[in-house]
């Protein structure tokens, strides 16, 4: 199987070694109460304290720094549900090179924010990843900027891989790790790296119920579009491309399961984060402890889950916590 992958642990392995002064190691905690939950021992892999506040930082830069002088210097585009967009914005003016972000109106506003701060230039576009997708084919037609997706892309993919390596060398002994699921970028390298470090680990992708693209696609046998709908966990909304060519397969070949969240059940994740574990995340980061609460994964240990971002709307994360219902019926 590994030998089909279009990313390798040796391109994971070069892409740790390409972007290591550039991103933080981030901290692997035991959580007393989540292992009691389980059953067996959770710790959380705290990325949420990554420098822009997600993983993303990790495949935005490996994949400015794999591009030429030449291609820096035309600036880079994406299309972004926010992480992405802050990370390519901070990795590109790193480099000398400047980025251009294309998002849906779903896109919270203190992301949009956030970007902007960074000195990239936003377009807004539609209500959907695909729409923003569609600006960002225009830019590179017209004038010739370079595209850096958000998930489907080698370098990209390495450089997300990059946290499992440095998971599984926190925490040799892991047998279950829960990663957000989106695009497949995050979980696509981090099971590329761990499969090949020690197969018998399970690689658990987790993602919201409403709207999940890649779920649905993998369920299909192909790439197929899903309505975008508001989420808790909205860094997990967007499409996966139909013509995939990365992520698609890679999800397929090594994922061991894919759990869906209630808004309910994501809500609860957040809460737990901030009341037990003193951990401010937004609802994609909060998946696996939402699963984990919900007594949706088995009871195989050592677990890691991901906390893969902190970029949350501080006044829906304030209403979250105060119990407020946000999306759903059964949102509170």
């Amino acid at each position: 199987m590994a030998g089909n992958l279009p990313v390798r642990l040796d391109d994971i392995r070069a892409a740790a070694a390409r972007i290591g002064e550039r991103v933080l190691k981030t901290p692997m905690v035991e959580s007393a109460a989540l292992s009691e939950i389980a059953g067996v021992p959770v710790h959380l892999k705290l990325e949420h304290h990554q420098t822009t506040g997600s993983f993303k930082l990790r495949g935005a830069t490996n994949a400015v720094l794999s591009l030429t002088a030449e291609e820096r210097k035309r600036g880079v585009v994406a299309a972004s549900t926010g992480n992405h967009g802050r990370a390519l914005a901070f990795a590109a003016k790193a480099e000398g090179s400047v980025a251009t972000i294309c998002m849906s109106s779903l896109v919270p506003d203190n992301k949009v924010l956030e970007i902007r701060r960074l000195g990239a230039n936003v377009r807004i576009v539609g209500r959907s990843q695909d729409e923003a997708q569609e600006e960002v084919d225009r830019l590179v037609a017209e004038e010739g900027s370079v595209m850096v997706p958000p998930f489907d892309h080698p370098a990209v993919v390495a450089g997300q891989g990059t946290l499992g390596l440095e998971l599984f060398d926190q925490l040799p002994g892991v047998e279950t790790v829960l990663v957000p699921l989106s695009g497949g970028g995050l979980a696509a390298g981090v099971a590329a790296a761990i499969k090949e470090l020690k197969p018998s680990v399970r690689v658990i992708g987790l993602t919201m119920e409403r709207g999940a693209a890649m779920k649905a696609s993998l369920s299909a046998g192909k790439p197929v579009q899903v309505e975008e709908l508001p989420s808790l966990a909205d860094s997990l909304g967007g499409g996966i491309g139909l013509d995939n060519r990365v992520t698609f397969a890679m999800c397929r070949d090594l994922l061991d399961d894919v759990i869906l969240l209630s808004e309910a059940e994501i809500a609860a994740g957040i809460r737990h984060a901030y009341a037990v574990e003193r951990e401010v995340v937004e609802g994609a980061a909060a998946v696996g402890i939402a699963a984990l609460l919900a007594g949706k994964v088995g009871s195989r240990g050592p677990v890691v889950t991901i906390l893969s971002g902190r970029n949350v709307d501080m006044d829906q994360h304030r209403r979250v916590i105060n119990g407020d219902a946000i999306y759903g019926k059964d949102a509170a």
